[in-house]
């Protein structure tokens, strides 16, 4: 209770749980958890769980910050108002009493009060997009502040629940940090050369493999900005190396490779684009015992779909390499597949989610260059949850772009790019929200009911 005495506002929360379906811990418990995953980057027998927070940390001068930070980054929990607001308050009252400099006070209480942007853009937004860099790196202002913001986020979802933190959700947060280093750190990130330079990477890569510069322009001919754009120089590296001698196949392609971010499989899918193929694909996934964590998909100039999926299976371990030729060889065949789609399957759900349930929530709206709609949904998670929505919006003739699909232990946020010329009519999106709603709504309430004890 020492802790308690010193800091009332500490002495608040102790105890207090979270009725959350992601957080295990109570409030206290994960603010101390956060600041022994802060210190564990200090700790050189530890430098290998995190080797580059381990390198940040290292550098980091007056690190001491960074635990102020973690101590009140939710310890305004429970008052009813924006927790990272009320926070940012008191830190500042904290660092004022305590004698700490007026640029000290404005990066803890900055990071208190954005401690959870990282993780929303790096989950939720196109980082592969320039533009949505370039508004992060505005937002946080500085290396310093991105460099601390990094390290409490990582430690911040360690230390949410052991469900929460995979390597996909690790690759999400990297990328970003890196790419907005560059752009504080005064490196060109035009839209044009971050295009150049992605596409020279790919072409070496290939050269690995003895192939010539010129095998790559079949296929690169089909592709335009966006698919080079939201693609990573390995990921087009593989395609090519797969695709590049049979772009206008008449069968499926599919190809499925252990993960390159260390966790799971990344899959592959090459046919004539038809509709509802998102959906049936997901529907694949689903019966197979994959949990997409996400998902990018590309229709080429000469009618291809150009599909990218990570997938990862629970218990699946060390297995994945065994289910490959099995995934390639179904997959290719359920593409192919003209049977009606068939209806979501029941799937048991947690305790946690049957204590804790979440009313879905469905928000349509357009993006920021007009171009596309984004969807966000919010919604306990279960088994088919996303085919569930791919087999709605296919109902709508809605094609969907890239997908998101966040999963915070037994609540998923997920966020859809999507198109269609349903789109353009008010009254055609918000009976597509609305029927959305429904089918999520009776989802979770069947799964609830198969799960309850008899």
């Amino acid at each position: 209770g020492i802790l308690g005495r010193y800091l009332p506002e500490f002495g608040r929360i102790v105890g207090q749980m979270q009725h959350d379906l992601f957080h295990v811990y109570t409030v206290d418990q994960h603010i101390l958890m956060v600041i022994r995953n802060l210190r564990r980057f200090t700790m050189p027998e530890l430098a290998h769980e995190f080797p580059l927070c381990s390198e940040l940390m290292s550098g980091f001068e007056r690190r001491w910050l960074l635990y102020v930070a973690a101590l009140y980054h939710d310890i305004a929990k429970g008052r009813g108002a924006d927790h990272s607001e009320l926070g940012a308050h008191d830190v500042r009252r904290f660092c004022r009493t305590h004698g700490l400099s007026s640029q000290d006070t404005d990066l803890v209480a900055f990071l208190v009060e954005h401690h959870l942007a990282m993780s929303s853009a790096a989950q939720k937004q196109d980082t592969h997009d320039p533009e949505v860099v370039r508004a992060f790196a505005d937002r946080v202002g500085s290396e310093r502040r991105l460099v601390a913001l990094y390290l409490l986020t990582v430690a911040d979802v360690r230390g949410t629940s052991p469900k929460v933190w995979n390597a996909w959700k690790a690759k999400l947060l990297e990328d970003l940090f890196r790419a907005t280093r560059r752009v504080l750190t005064g490196e060109p990130l035009a839209r044009d050369a971050a295009l150049a330079e992605k596409q020279a990477e790919a072409a070496r890569l290939l050269r690995l493999y003895a192939l010539s510069d010129n095998v790559k322009e079949r296929l690169w001919a089909q592709l335009d900005i966006t698919y080079f754009l939201r693609h990573d120089a390995q990921e087009i590296a593989w395609h090519t190396r797969n695709l590049h001698y049979r772009v206008e196949t008449e069968r499926p392609v599919v190809k499925a490779r252990l993960a390159p971010f260390g966790e799971g499989l990344q899959v592959m899918i090459y046919t004539r684009d038809r509709e509802a193929l998102f959906a049936r694909i997901s529907g694949y996934f689903e019966r197979a015992g994959f949990n997409i964590a996400e998902a990018k998909v590309h229709t080429t100039r000469n009618g291809y779909a150009l599909d990218t999926f990570a997938v990862m299976g629970e218990g699946r371990g060390a297995h994945y390499r065994d289910l490959i030729s099995m995934i390639e060889a179904e997959l290719a065949e359920e593409v192919q597949s003209q049977a009606p789609l068939p209806p979501p399957r029941g799937g048991r759900v947690s305790r946690r989610v049957r204590h804790f349930p979440i009313s879905p929530v469905v928000d349509i709206r357009p993006d920021e260059r007009g171009a596309y709609h984004v969807l966000s949904i919010v919604a306990s998670d279960r088994p088919g949850l996303l085919y569930s929505i791919a087999r709605t919006l296919a109902g709508y003739h809605v094609n969907l772009q890239t997908a998101r699909i966040n999963t915070l232990g037994d609540r998923a946020e997920d966020v859809f790019l999507v198109s269609g010329e349903a789109l353009a009519h008010p009254k055609t999106v918000l009976q597509l929200e609305q029927d959305l709603l429904k089918e999520l709504t009776l989802q979770q309430a069947a799964a609830a009911l198969e799960t309850a004890p008899h």
